[in-house]
Formats: structure tokens, C-alpha cells, sequence
């Protein structure tokens, strides 16, 4: 069984989107309550609230006077909302996410419906709301797990429909051709296959857009609060803010169709891009750019086609070892783009080469995996005992000492 998700874009008539901004609400709500009583719990027993105990309290506020209208939100809705709680404080005790954080109704709403959501050929239909039209572009062909409804910032209305179908996974292969890449701000992506190195150059997206954003940002700052002006122009932002992220998902999605078509394995490095944010400077550089959610896209689409990608230590030098003799220098600022290597004198261009690196380095992982790969790497990993003046052993490579394109 492999699972799937389909986003599909509503168009809730007046009625129905006044229906789901209760829905929206009640969810919020619960989700706020829950949480300040989890955190209230624990920090009187060091303890916290369970999925069952939450849920308990659901029947008692839907008779309460002030909160009775629970009762209008369908109930799957709000056990929908504890489960998702209790997942996220799961993820925090385990250090894979942060602290749960508690909603704002100016962001972006959102609720999640388990079951009895039915999908018809232009319409969905949902409990206690009825057939709301939208646009299916993709067959939902599986057995409907769930569906998130949601409202962006900009107004607009989406259904995250989440189903399984019965198929295999395919079978992981590294047989085939092998990419290295290296991201950066000036270019993109630089892919080296061996013998060759492609540049693409980044977008820029939010520099595109800035400056009609400053101009809207500017007028929306000068709105009273909470007047309905303000709301105006919280929608003309939020869709300057929606069409940079179309722009960005889009070059993403496209590039990293490209990759996967044409390679079977893809080797990156494993960026920590929260830290490189905290460099002034680049930051707003490192945000736009997107390289997180770019390997997200190159991983599940290699998973799909039975392809591997290869994430390589952060810490590996790719762009202080040199390709043809494996010598290591000890700096590279990152005004340095081109250099040449002090033992064999072969000159380098700096992303290139690193490249280059990030692909032998990937090779060689998989081979100490005992992977069959269709390539040959160089061995970049410095030698145990004393150190020798190259510090890294110049096994074979496949091509020759890359060339900058």
C-alpha cells in the first residue's frame, strides 16, 4: 500500500465559507484550550494530558452555556485536532519538532476531517457542510485516510486529500547514472555527473517582488488596527506573499523533475540551513532560496521511481579538496570562487569542483554500504594515522579533474 495526496482548490459559495470559518474557529479553539491545559497539567504533576483524557472533556464544554457552540463543529473535527496535539507534543519529547505553539486566527486556518468526506468528479462532500465545488485535476483513485480543508492567507480555500492505493513500492536501485550537487545563492544548483557540470541560476524570487511588497506593507502598516481597511490590505500582502511562493514551488518542482528524470542516484550535502540563517547578511538569501524543500522534492520523487539520494555530512571540505590530487587546503573564504591547487598546480573553479567532490564522496558511501553503483568515486575521506601531505588517499575516479563549465 503506498499513500498519496492530492491538493485540490474549493470554491465554497458565501453560505458554505461562513460554515467553514466556524469550523475553522472551533478547531483553533480546542487546540488552544487543550494545549494551555496540557501545559497547566504538567506543571502540576510533570505529567501531561493524554489523547483519551483531552477528548474527555469535550462532552462537558459542549453543555457548558459559553462554549456550547462545540456542538455546531462536526465531532471527528475536534478528535482530529487532539490527535494531531498529542502527535506534536510526541515530536517535541522526541527532539523532532518544537514546542506546540498555539494558533492565531490571522494565519492560516485549517481543519482535518478523518473520515465520511466523499470526492465526486467536480465536488467534494463534507459532514455538516454538503457539496462544495472544486477543481480535481488528479484522480483519487485509493481509500480517502483523510482531509484537510484549509484558507490561506490570501482568502483562497484548499482540500489535502490524503488516500492509499494498493501498490508496491518500487524496488531501490542505484544502478544508473550518479549526480552530485552543490547549492548556492549565486547559482542555484551546481550538477556534476562525472564529466560534466551544469550551473542553474537562482530565481531571486522575493528580490522579483520586493519592491511592490514594501510599497503594499507600507500602506497596510498606516491602517488602523482591526479596521476593516486593514483586513483589505492584509489580503493584498498575503497575495504578493502567495504568488513568491508559487513562483519558488514552481522552479522547485521543475528542477527537481529534471534531476530525477535523468539520474538515478543524487548525492547533496546535508545543509543546516537554520544555522547558515543566523548569518545576517545571507539570511534573507538562505530563506528565499528554498534548498529544504528542494531535497524534499528530489527524496520523495526518487522514492517514487525507486531512485537513492545520498545526503553527505555537513562537515565534509567539497569545496577546500582538490578533485584531481585530493589535497585539502586549510581556508577557502567565500569570496574565493576560483583557485588553484598548491600541489598539483590544476585550477579549480570553487563550486565545480565541489560538485565533484559531493558526487566521489556519495559514490563512496554507497559503496562501503555494499550499493552497486555504475560509477567509480575517489576515496575523500582523510586516512587514519599520520597524517600524509595530500591527507586524503587519491584512489581512481571515472573522469578526469573536473573542468568548470
Amino acid at each position: 500500500m503506498q499513500k498519496k495526496v492530492v491538493k485540490i482548490r474549493l470554491y465554497p459559495t458565501n453560505e458554505q465559507q461562513h460554515q467553514l470559518a466556524k469550523t475553522f474557529g472551533a478547531s483553533r479553539w480546542w487546540w488552544n484550550f487543550a494545549l494551555n491545559k496540557s501545559i497547566e497539567e504538567y506543571e502540576k504533576t510533570g505529567k501531561g494530558l493524554g489523547q483519551s483524557a483531552l477528548n474527555a472533556l469535550l462532552p462537558k464544554l459542549k453543555k457548558d452555556e459559553d462554549t456550547k457552540w462545540l456542538k455546531e463543529c462536526y465531532s471527528q473535527v475536534l478528535q482530529a485536532t487532539t490527535l494531531n496535539l498529542t502527535v506534536a507534543y510526541k515530536n517535541f519529547f522526541a527532539k523532532r519538532a518544537g514546542f506546540p505553539r498555539f494558533k492565531s486566527k490571522k494565519n492560516k486556518q485549517s481543519a482535518q476531517y478523518p473520515q465520511n468526506v466523499k470526492v465526486l468528479e467536480s465536488a467534494i462532500v463534507v459532514p455538516k457542510i454538503g457539496e462544495i465545488k472544486a477543481k480535481i485535476h488528479r484522480p483519487i483513485d485509493g481509500i480517502i485516510k483523510t482531509v484537510t480543508i484549509s484558507r490561506n492567507p490570501s482568502g483562497k480555500y484548499f482540500a489535502s486529500i490524503l488516500f492509499e492505493v494498493e501498490e508496491d513500492d518500487p524496488k531501490v536501485s542505484t544502478e544508473g547514472s550518479t549526480i552530485g550537487i552543490d547549492l548556492g545563492l549565486t547559482h542555484f544548483a551546481i550538477v556534476n555527473n562525472g564529466s560534466k557540470t551544469s550551473k542553474f541560476d537562482n530565481p531571486k524570487h522575493l528580490a522579483k517582488h520586493e519592491k511592490n511588497l514594501k510599497r503594499k506593507q507600507k500602506k497596510l502598516s498606516r491602517k488602523q488596527k482591526d479596521s476593516i481597511s486593514r483586513q483589505k490590505y492584509r489580503k493584498f500582502v498575503a497575495k504578493v506573499h502567495e504568488r513568491v511562493s508559487n513562483s519558488r514551488q514552481d522552479f522547485l518542482q521543475k528542477l527537481s523533475h529534471k534531476l530525477v528524470d535523468e539520474n538515478q542516484v543524487i548525492v547533496v550535502e546535508n545543509l543546516h540551513v537554520k544555522g547558515m540563517v543566523r548569518n545576517h547578511k545571507l539570511a534573507k538569501a538562505i530563506s528565499d532560496v528554498g534548498w529544504g524543500t528542494f531535497v524534499d522534492f528530489l527524496d520523495y520523487k526518487l522514492q517514487k521511481k525507486g531512485g537513492k539520494l545520498v545526503e553527505i555530512d555537513r562537515w565534509f571540505p567539497s569545496s577546500k579538496l582538490c578533485s584531481n590530487c585530493f589535497y585539502q587546503v586549510e581556508e577557502m573564504p567565500l569570496d574565493v570562487r576560483e583557485w588553484t591547487c598548491p600541489n598539483c598546480g590544476v585550477k579549480h573553479d570553487r563550486d565545480g569542483n565541489a560538485a565533484y567532490n559531493i558526487r566521489a564522496e556519495g559514490i563512496r558511501i554507497l559503496q562501503a554500504d555494499g550499493a552497486a553503483v555504475s560509477a567509480v568515486g575517489g576515496e575523500v575521506r582523510p586516512m587514519r594515522g599520520r597524517k600524509s601531505k595530500l591527507r586524503h588517499s587519491p584512489l581512481s575516479t571515472e573522469a578526469a579533474p573536473i573542468a568548470s563549465a
